[in-house]
Order: structure tokens, then sequence, then C-alpha cells
């Protein structure tokens, strides 16, 4: 195989796009690595491929949404096709749903509902204005123009976001999900913590290192890692997952360009 630029992997799967936007599938048939179904759509033009845990979208150069894998995790928009067959930007998936945004910032979901495939209670929220979406385990978090943030999908998972609601109106810039929590950054390079307590949604314990200065958060199932300016690292969440680095707590403190 030659001229693939671009790779994405889910669960069990991957798809990769070639340079003439032609995808190639592989891994297990019933997680997206059977793309037969949809083969002839996805013969050219393909800009953008993600994944959700047992399905694929991808984005064509014309703005319209070709789906495959197991429908229950977003491998089926049948219920919004008409939504999806031009316009789309972006997408991003969670464990069971996708959420697409629109060239006017509206944003499409489909998927499990209990996985934020469901976003009727906020859509007022997401008719335009949109300019980012993040997923985490089953929820998603949207930023709009302003830099406020929406939030939908499981109340343990991140979607309750009314704790600090507050602190999420505006200047919100970018924010990452890990397993059930979420970490926003703001303007002036604060973060905002949400979620389940234990899983980095309660960043108390290091909040006067979160006032300023961060500008990168990273997330794995259950911690959170952020940078700072002058390259140092600060971690929270559950000690098992990383959010305790005080064993290596020295080398840390400067110099650090990138975590993952």
């Amino acid at each position: 195989m030659e001229g693939v630029v671009q790779v994405c992997g889910n669960y069990r799967s991957f798809a990769a796009i070639n340079s003439n936007g032609g995808v190639v599938t592989w891994g297990r048939a019933d997680s997206g690595g059977n793309s037969s179904a949809v083969a002839p759509l996805l013969m050219e033009g393909v800009v953008q491929v993600c994944g959700t845990v047992r399905a694929f979208a991808a984005i064509k150069a014309n703005g319209s949404v070709v789906t495959w894998g197991d429908g229950r995790y977003g491998g089926n928009s049948s219920s919004v096709a008409s939504l999806l067959t031009e316009g789309v930007v972006q997408v991003r998936g969670n464990d069971g749903a996708f959420a697409a945004i629109k060239a006017n910032g509206g944003v499409v979901t489909w998927g499990d509902a209990d996985h934020g495939g469901s976003s009727s209670a906020v859509a007022p929220l997401l008719m335009e204005g949109v300019v980012q979406v993040c997923g985490n385990y089953r929820s998603f978090a949207a930023i709009n123009s302003n830099g406020g943030v929406v939030t939908w999908g499981r109340a343990d998972s991140g979607s309750n976001s009314s704790a600090v609601v507050p602190l999420l109106t505006e200047g919100v810039v970018q924010v990452c999900g890990n397993e059930c929590a979420f970490a926003a950054i703001k303007a002036n390079g604060g973060v905002v913590t949400w979620g389940r307590a234990d899983s980095g949604g309660d960043s108390s314990a290091v909040a006067p290192l979160l006032t300023e200065g961060v500008i990168q958060v990273c997330g794995n199932d259950g911690a959170f890692a952020a940078i700072k300016a002058n390259g140092s690292v600060v971690t929270w969440g559950d000690g098992g997952y990383g959010g305790n680095s005080s064993a290596v707590a020295p080398l840390l403190t400067e110099g650090v360009v990138q975590v993952c």
C-alpha cells in the first residue's frame, strides 16, 4: 500500500485515506473493518475519517458524510442523513456517538443516545456558532464562537457542567476529555474542570497551579496532565492513571513541550 495520507483507528479496525481520497478499511468486520456497504461512496474525495469504538464517519470534499460499522455506535446515520449531505467541516466521535460541525457552526449528532447521539436537550444552543467539539466516553462538549461551552450526553460522564457554568459562559479556547471528565483552558490560561471527581473532574488539589499559564491539556482514562507556558507539568485525577506525578516531579518542572 502506498500513497496513504491519513490512518484512523477505532477499537478493532482501521481506515486509511489515500492521496486521491479513497478509503481502505481492515480489522474487525462489525467494527468498521468491512466497508463494502458504502464502498462506492469511499472511492474518492474523502478528506477526513473519524471513529467511535465500533464505527467510522468520513467527510468528503463536498461536505457530505459517509458512515459505516456498528449502527448502534454511529455506523448508521440514516436518522440525520438529510443533514449530512453537504456543509460538514468537522466530525468528532466518542465511544458510541458522533457530532458533526457544519459550515454555519450548527451541530448534528447521531449514534447511541446515552453517549450523546441525541443532543435534543441542548439543540437550541447547537444551531449555529460552534467552532470545536470534544468527546469523552459518553459525553460531548462544544465551544461556541464567544468561548462558551455547551455539554450533553451522560450526566455522570461530564455532560452535567452545571457546577461550573459561570466559568464556561465565555473565554474557553480548548476542551479536552478523558473517560468521565472534561478540562477546559480559558484565554487567560486558567483551567476549569468538571465531571467525575476522581477522574479529574475535581482539580481542587492543584487549583493554585491552574489559575493561569496553561497552554495544553492531555487526558487519559482517569487523569489529566497540563503543560504550562514555562514547560512545567501539572497532573490531577486518579493516581493509578497518572494523576499523581510526584515520583517524577523534579523532571516536570520545566522544558516539557508535549504530553501524550
